[in-house]
């Protein structure tokens, strides 16, 4: 089963959607995180260019990686990857189904995207 959200970068913002189009519609608020990731790469270009490079930067959901652990592997909400993607300058590509990996070039740590809280609530 798969139910992929996408947009592409060159989209513009959405404007004038209600609190409950936002975070309660099908793509779960994914857009309103990737579009705020497109807005933090154009005020935080620094942010930007470590993100390009593969860090998990620490953002607003969890899925970032600050320093190693001793856990060489953590759970990250699909809202993160999606602001991620934004930062990054990449179209929105997620399915909701899927849990990516990615791996941190900076700590070398793996972390794994899900929409599952129980995976992630208690990280």
């Amino acid at each position: 089963m798969s139910q992929r959200i996408y947009r592409s970068y060159g989209q513009p913002k959405r404007e004038g959607l209600s609190w409950q189009e936002l975070w309660q519609g099908d793509d779960k608020g994914l857009i309103l995180c990737w579009e705020i990731g497109r807005e933090m790469r154009q005020s935080e270009p620094e942010l930007a260019r470590r993100a390009e490079n593969g860090e998990l930067p620490v953002l607003g959901w969890k899925g970032g990686i600050e320093k190693k652990t001793k856990i060489s592997e953590k759970y990250g909400t699909l809202n993160y990857l999606a602001q991620w993607q934004g930062l990054r300058g990449e179209d929105l590509n997620i399915d909701l189904y899927e849990e990516p990996e990615l791996i941190c070039s900076k700590t070398g740590m793996k972390v794994i995207y899900t929409g599952d809280v129980k995976k992630y609530g208690n990280t």
